[in-house]
């Protein structure tokens, strides 16, 4: 960004950074020894519809965009929540598979022009045990590369202090968003 930039306020749109996702597998082992959470098998992407450089303009633009298998289609699907941002959800009890998916699907709307249309990608974990502590989201924000832990408890609750649990034993495991104001709630995810 140069100085003519800085003058007018243009920024630049940052990058998605991926790669940290393949860190979740081996964190998911932390997660079920200390504290019983396993895959729920559902993951999703979020991004917001209609800005970049290549226009989708239907779900199944989307669909063919990130060249699923036909065997795939029954796997994922595509919603609208009740902000108007598009979410990709993925159902696989694999969690490799799941961040090989989402990584893939990332991949594909960054080569398209689309990386500024990303805000974070959702893994599900719920009680190995029912009924256990709950569930707990790991939410990715693309452009920090980093995870926190959403622990909705309710329409409108959260269970602040397991979120702080789940970041105290993944510390080490994953990047983890230090910045504390960066841990959203999203109510009403499409992922369990």
């Amino acid at each position: 960004m140069g100085l003519r930039d800085t003058l007018f306020g243009r920024t630049k749109q940052v990058a998605p950074k991926l790669d940290n996702l393949f860190a979740l597998p081996s964190a998911a082992l932390t997660l079920e020894s200390q504290l019983d959470f396993v895959t729920s098998g559902e993951a999703g992407l979020c991004f917001k519809s209609g800005s970049g450089e290549t226009t989708i303009t239907t779900d199944d633009d989307i669909k063919q965009l990130l060249d699923f298998d036909v065997a795939d289609q029954d796997k994922v699907t595509i919603s609208t929540d009740g902000l108007g941002f598009k979410w990709l959800v993925i159902k696989d009890p694999d969690l490799e598979n799941l961040v090989t998916r989402i990584h893939s699907a990332n991949t594909s709307m960054v080569e398209h022009g689309l990386g500024p249309r990303l805000l974070c990608a959702v893994f599900g974990f719920v009680a190995k045990t029912p009924p256990g502590e709950g569930a707990v989201r790991l939410v990715y924000l693309l452009k920090q590369g980093s995870f926190y832990p959403f622990a909705p408890t309710s329409a409108n609750q959260r269970d602040n202090e397991l979120e702080l649990r789940v970041r105290s034993f993944l510390g080490d495991d994953l990047p983890m968003e230090k910045d504390l104001a960066r841990w959203m709630a999203l109510w009403n995810l499409p992922v369990h």
